[in-house]
């Protein structure tokens, strides 16, 4: 068939990588344009065009995809089929006539679950233990057409939004290819794919940068799952509010739950549970029972526990204002936090 690729982020590249190296001919790309041709620009900004061009593929870059003018250029490819992943702008119904089978999209989730810009990160967020990629017949209806296939990736105890993407985008490809070879026999009138169950829809929107601050009224394994999730943006803060001094903005990098025993026999153990996918340490220690969310709970010289709406977070890994992320021991040796200081927003 012939295809024609749109993408712009790296989560398309395993894709259009896999396009060239099939039996299919890639007849072109379409990609956001380039913010400001005035500046030099980073390769890292938009690496489906750097390897576009390595291929001496043609690049179409239209500010609108879906204006008269964009849709006669992408008839002129005279293409079976768009191929659309990580690209950054919806397709009109008129635009996705431009080619003979219309389009598919590879999204990151398993549909219909976190339809919307950002399903890898709310599958962390919200405590998924399993994630994946569908490949869909594109509708009018965002990430709403018939799902035509799919693969499962499990999210592990320490995964990150950023550590998912590149599996996902790898089984993804591969899910692309074997999607190919149905459309490929396709008559582009009978049904085709598994049509989704609007009952099991959930959002994943755009994030947004206030998205990262934490909220230590709730739980320690809510709150280290927003720090997986938003790992490397919008990242999730916290202010250390400082008995001399404004409040010292910290990025958490890394964190753990923290699950603490009390070294008296009388005392009953205070711990949390975690979840399959939720690390944790341990410490006997003797510490105050009553807690405030945010509050520092236990200081040492590689160990800083902040007490939470339920249960305790250890912090691993912390980035300051102004400085480069670092782990909590070189933190602590840095900056005299003690315990009952708090944490919180401004």
């Amino acid at each position: 068939m012939k295809i024609v690729m749109f993408g712009t982020g790296p989560f398309a590249v395993p894709t259009l990588t896999a396009l060239l190296h099939s039996t299919h001919t890639v007849q072109g790309l379409v990609t956001r344009p380039i913010e400001d041709a005035g500046q030099r620009r980073k390769s890292s900004a938009n690496p489906m065009r750097d390897l576009a061009e390595s291929r001496k593929l043609p690049i179409f870059d239209p500010l609108d995809v879906n204006a008269p003018e964009s849709i006669a250029r992408l008839k002129e490819f005279q293409a079976d089929l768009f191929v659309v992943c990580d690209y950054g702008q919806i397709l009109s119904d008129e635009c996705l006539a431009s080619a003979r089978l219309g389009g598919i999209n590879l999204h990151g989730s398993l549909l219909p679950k976190f339809r919307g810009a950002a399903p890898i990160q709310w599958a962390v967020y919200r405590g998924e233990i399993q994630t994946g990629v569908s490949v869909i017949l594109m509708t009018s209806r965002l990430d709403g057409g018939p799902v035509i296939n799919s693969a499962t990736l499990p999210i592990g105890p320490n995964d990150t939004a950023a550590s998912l993407e590149p599996p996902l985008a790898a089984v993804g490809a591969q899910a692309v290819i074997e999607s190919l070879d149905v459309l490929a026999n396709w008559d582009g009138q009978s049904s085709l794919g598994i049509l989704q169950d609007p009952a099991l829809v959930s959002s994943a929107r755009r994030l947004r940068k206030d998205d990262g601050l934490i909220r230590w009224t709730r739980s320690a394994q809510q709150i280290e799952r927003q720090i997986r999730a938003f790992t490397p943006w919008p990242g999730a803060y916290t202010f250390w509010h400082r008995p001399q001094g404004e409040p010292l903005r910290l990025i958490i990098n890394r964190a753990a739950v923290f699950e603490e025993s009390q070294t008296s026999s009388e005392a009953p153990a205070l711990t949390d549970t975690p979840t399959p996918t939720q690390p944790t340490e341990k410490l006997s220690e003797t510490a105050s029972t009553d807690t405030e969310p945010g509050r520092i709970h236990l200081v040492e010289s590689n160990r800083l526990v902040v007490e939470t709406g339920d249960g305790l977070l250890s912090l691993r890994e912390v980035q300051p204002a102004g400085k480069k992320a670092m782990p909590i021991d070189a933190f602590l040796r840095g900056y005299p936090l003690t315990i009952g200081q708090r944490m919180g927003n401004l």
